[in-house]
């Protein structure tokens, strides 16, 4: 099966001088949840930021579906959804303006966007807030706008960027569902987050980054071996690794 994203030997960064990637070089298919994991400054916002097409690389190349960015922007931004550490919105729409919005951006028909959007605000609690302004919403509020914006669209890959901060418990069982359900659907999933005890249940393969490299990669049983640490959680085998990675 080819693989929904490739990053094919991808150095880059904000200079040439000091790039922050190195050669990196991974995949994820469709229907696999990825986590990609690291300390911060690792270099996990850069590479979401490369796979996004905010940052072109300085080698290498990146394709979603086979297709690069220059081949055809469209398709490529469509392939996608982005959920961001950092809730982005527009401090004077609603709620369900945001969604709207999101759903012209990805052509959904009104019909589609209708049936998708009310079982979505009610599993999120954001069923009475849709016409609430973004500036009157909490931080956590305007974190499940991304979310639902993102999940609205059902597109073939989600980014997810550290997406627990500020969630409730609640919510964060609604999300990881959510995550769940769509990667049963056959849809990808490369989420960034430092709470390991989470999503070592729900990732398929992790890919471990440091300092702007890939140091291990595999299942939780392959991160295990590499560390020799059989049975260890998640959390300690990281730990073991990039203090490992300190030392070259």
């Amino acid at each position: 099966m080819k693989p929904i994203l490739e990053v094919n030997g991808v150095t880059g960064g904000y200079s040439r001088l000091q790039p922050v990637l190195h050669n990196l070089t991974f995949h994820v298919q469709p229907g696999e949840m990825v986590g990609l994991i690291g300390l911060n400054g690792a270099g996990k916002s850069t590479t979401i930021k490369h796979i996004l097409g905010l940052m072109q690389p300085h080698a290498g190349e990146i394709r979603l579906k086979g297709r690069t960015l220059e081949d055809s922007r469209e398709s490529y931004r469509q392939t996608l959804a982005f959920v961001p550490e950092s809730p982005l919105l527009y401090e004077e729409l609603t709620v369900r303006e945001h969604m709207e919005m999101t759903a012209m951006a990805y052509g959904l028909e009104r019909s589609v966007f209708e049936q998708r959007a009310e079982p979505l605000l009610k599993q999120f609690q954001m069923d009475k807030l849709t016409e609430r302004l973004s500036s009157h919403l909490s931080k956590g509020m305007r974190q499940k706008v991304m979310i639902l914006c993102a999940f609205l669209v059902q597109p073939e890959l989600y980014i997810i960027d550290e997406p627990f901060l500020g969630l409730d418990p609640l919510s964060m069982r609604s999300l990881l569902e959510l995550m769940v359900s769509v990667k049963q659907s056959g849809a990808s999933i490369l989420i960034s987050s430092h709470i390991l005890a989470t999503i070592e249940r729900y990732c398929d393969r992790f890919l471990v980054l440091h300092q702007g490299k890939l140091i291990a990669s595999g299942d939780v049983a392959a991160l295990q071996k590499t560390a020799g640490m059989p049975s260890a959680p998640l959390d300690e085998v990281f730990c073991d690794l990039v203090t490992r990675g300190d030392l070259h």
